[in-house]
C-alpha cells in the first residue's frame, strides 16, 4: 500500500495521521476548486478515518491526498469523499496513484463497489473515474445524486453519482 521514493521528487502515499489534518485543509485551501471545511473537520478525518484516507507528501509536506469512508449502514459501498492535489502538483499522475492506494487501504478491503459524486463542470475528475473504471476493468454507471437547489450555498453545482464496480 505504502509506496515510498524518497529524494526523487515523486510523493509518497501513505495513510494520514491526525498531524496530516492542517496539510489536508491547506491542499483545500489552496485547490481553489473543492468545498473548503473547517479544519476541525480535517483532523477528525485524520483521526477516526484514516484507513479511508491516503496522503501524498513530498519533502514532509501533503501534496495531495483522498478522503472517504464506509457507511454503517452500506459497508459493501467505499465513498470517496474528496479528492484534492496542489495546483503544482497537478497533470502528474498523482491523481490516479492517489485512487489507486485509497481503494487498496485497509479500510476499502471487502468494499464491492465505490462511489463519488463530481460536478458536471469538473471535466478532470471525470477523467479520472473513467479511467479508473477501465483500468480495473469495470463499469462505471453514472446517475444523478444532488440538485444545486438542494445546496445551501447558490454557486454550488449539480452532483453526478459515480459508481464503479464490482471492485476486484
Amino acid at each position: 500500500m505504502i509506496h515510498t521514493k524518497p529524494n526523487t521528487g515523486v510523493p509518497i502515499i501513505r495513510q494520514p495521521d491526525v498531524n496530516d489534518g492542517g496539510g489536508i485543509w491547506r491542499v483545500v485551501k489552496e485547490s481553489n476548486v473543492l468545498d473548503l471545511n473547517s479544519s476541525y473537520l480535517y483532523l477528525l478525518l485524520t483521526k477516526d478515518f484514516s484507513e479511508t484516507c491516503v496522503i501524498a507528501e513530498l519533502d514532509g509536506n501533503v501534496v495531495g491526498f483522498v478522503s472517504g469512508y464506509r457507511a454503517p449502514a452500506r459497508p459493501e459501498i467505499l465513498f470517496l469523499w474528496q479528492i484534492g492535489i496542489l495546483p503544482s502538483m497537478q497533470g502528474r499522475g498523482l491523481g490516479k496513484r492517489l485512487v489507486t492506494s485509497f481503494l487498496h487501504s485497509p479500510g476499502a478491503q471487502g468494499a464491492a463497489l465505490l462511489e463519488t459524486t463530481v460536478a458536471p463542470s469538473n471535466t478532470a475528475s471525470q477523467a479520472l473515474f473513467l479511467a479508473i473504471a477501465r483500468q480495473l476493468g469495470v463499469e462505471c454507471r453514472i446517475s444523478p445524486c444532488f440538485s444545486a437547489n438542494q445546496f445551501p450555498d447558490s454557486e454550488h453545482e449539480d452532483e453526478e453519482l459515480y459508481r464503479i464496480g464490482p471492485l476486484p
